[in-house]
């Protein structure tokens, strides 16, 4: 068991996870992501309880190995317009604009969780390991559209950005009555970074560098609280901290071959989540309600540029995240869920263009999913994901040469840059009751 937990893990920090909400996953495995990703008071699976709330773990008497992958398919679309200039740097009154599609493909998401205990026992623990965050685009190098014409040409040219980021959790679970729960979970991260170009690199003649991959590690904790009256209702109460990280360590190239180093910070944020749940008969209800503190994350509460004309940060404002979802249990052995998630837009316009590596803003996500218990032991889950980013995010295209005559982030009059994407994932999960 302990070498299949290893591999698995081996496994999980070589993907890249794509967020939904914010940057942040909605959901962990299967099961979780079809109820939308709420968990914090209806612990369905050990998955999305070891991740939304450690305290439901204790609604587990059995050692459990829940084991998921998904497939995520993305189509960001990324456009642009700025206004043409003549010959002596007046605008003639035209504007050139393009749209660019991504072209990065299909990414796994596996998802690795194992909780155990006894009927007898007060105390439920659990380890696991998730990929909860991340984000990728790649917008090839396109000369009709001008934010991806070659830097020699005032664009950025190719695009492309991958983060990624693996957290591993040790739950402790404690009964305090036959209702209350409390649990507490350390939380130790891994995340990877690559930038092509790096804005918060400082340019030279050339333009911005290019990075090599660079890693950090982060930690940080989880406390929740969980009600069962077991008469059907159920509330909880679910706090992550904010997981401090190192810096990013970014080794650059710029387009003449020179080098440089610079250093990022970038946290994840904390998550306040509550939730209700309820049960009766065939049904399970479940909703969450989560606020995402990114005005005070390292590397999302700053933006605007430096006086070296890169970027100081992304510039996201907090959001609010509402997860609900609904399992039908009245056919035999083939549990059925639907699931829906709402997120608020972290990015305002001013700062669209800052977060052009980063747009997998998900407003609108719908979920399917069931499960075949094909034995007291073992049961196979099946999802199927939709979403939509609602509006496109835009904002003026900016350049810090203009910061003086258009404040505070020099926005091109006229410009515009936006994108705007939908997502579909397809994922199965197996689950394995391992007591004797």
């Amino acid at each position: 068991m302990k070498n299949l937990f290893a591999t698995l893990c081996a496994f999980l920090m070589t993907t890249v996870i794509f967020g939904q909400a914010g940057h942040i996953m909605q959901g962990v495995g299967s099961v979780n992501m079809s109820m939308g990703g709420a968990a914090t008071a209806q612990p369905l699976d050990i998955s999305g309880a070891l991740h939304w709330n450690p305290a439901t773990i204790s609604a587990f008497d059995d050692n459990i190995l829940k084991v998921d992958l998904g497939l995520f398919f993305s189509s960001p679309e990324l456009s642009s317009t700025v206004p043409e200039f003549d010959g002596n740097g007046q605008p003639t009154g035209n504007f050139f604009s393009g749209t660019t599609e991504d072209d990065r493909g299909i990414s796994p998401m596996p998802a690795l969780a194992y909780v155990w205990s006894k009927p007898e026992s007060k105390h439920t623990f659990g380890v696991s390991a998730f990929g909860i965050s991340g984000f990728g685009v790649t917008f090839p190098e396109n000369m009709s559209n001008p934010i991806n014409m070659p830097q020699a040409n005032g664009g950025f040219g190719r695009i492309e950005s991958d983060y990624m980021l693996l957290q591993v959790g040790f739950a402790w679970a404690y009964e305090i009555s036959d209702q209350f729960s409390i649990g507490l979970q350390p939380t130790f991260n891994y995340a990877a970074l690559e930038l092509m170009p790096n804005p918060t690199a400082n340019p030279n003649q050339a333009g911005y560098p290019s990075t090599d991959k660079a890693s950090a590690l982060g930690f940080g904790g989880q406390i929740g609280v969980f009600y069962d009256s077991d008469s059907g209702f159920k509330a909880g109460v679910s706090y992550k901290t904010t997981q401090n990280f190192g810096d990013f360590e970014l080794d650059n190239t710029y387009l003449d071959g020179s080098t440089s180093t610079n250093k990022f910070n970038m946290d994840y944020p904390a998550i306040l989540s509550f939730g209700l749940g309820y049960s009766l008969g065939t049904i399970d209800l479940a909703v969450d309600y989560r606020m995402v503190d990114y005005e005070n994350t390292d590397g999302f509460s700053t933006t605007g540029w430096t006086q070296t004309a890169s970027v100081a940060g992304f510039g996201w404002e907090n959001i609010n995240i509402i997860s609900a979802g609904i399992q039908y249990k009245g056919i035999s052995k083939f549990p059925i869920r639907l699931g829906y998630t709402y997120s608020s837009n972290p990015i305002n316009s001013d700062v669209a263009f800052f977060n052009i590596p980063a747009t997998a803003i998900i407003k609108n996500a719908f979920q399917v999913g069931f499960t075949y218990e094909a034995s007291e032991r073992f049961a196979i889950d099946a999802l199927f994901h939709y979403g939509t980013s609602g509006d496109a995010t835009s904002g003026p295209v900016l350049n810090p040469q203009f910061i003086q005559n258009y404040p505070p982030y020099g926005a091109i009059p006229g410009s515009e840059v936006s994108y705007d994407m939908t997502t579909a994932m397809v994922g199965i999960g197996v689950s394995w009751k391992l007591n004797k």
